[in-house]
């Protein structure tokens, strides 16, 4: 007989949008308060202390339409 288990996997991405309008786009400032914020909320996540490095890889820059998008994503799983 065949043991196994399962599990559910649950994903949430996290966003930040800043507008970027043509034909002006988005300012410096709006993108770095943007982004600030999303590095808050992943060391929160993650519990990474203040002065510790993110990973490279830790927040993803998108354009959208007329709009930036600073994300990332977790996981979390249940048995």
């Amino acid at each position: 007989m065949a043991t196994y288990t399962t599990e559910t996997v649950t994903s949430t991405v996290r966003r930040w949008i800043v507008p970027a309008a043509e034909p002006w786009g988005a300012t410096s400032a709006e993108i770095g308060r943007a982004w600030t914020a999303a590095q808050v909320a992943y060391r929160e996540h993650h519990a990474i202390p203040v002065g510790q490095a993110l990973p490279g890889d830790a927040l993803r820059f998108h354009v959208r339409g007329e709009e930036i998008v600073i994300e990332f994503a977790t996981e979390a799983r249940t048995q």
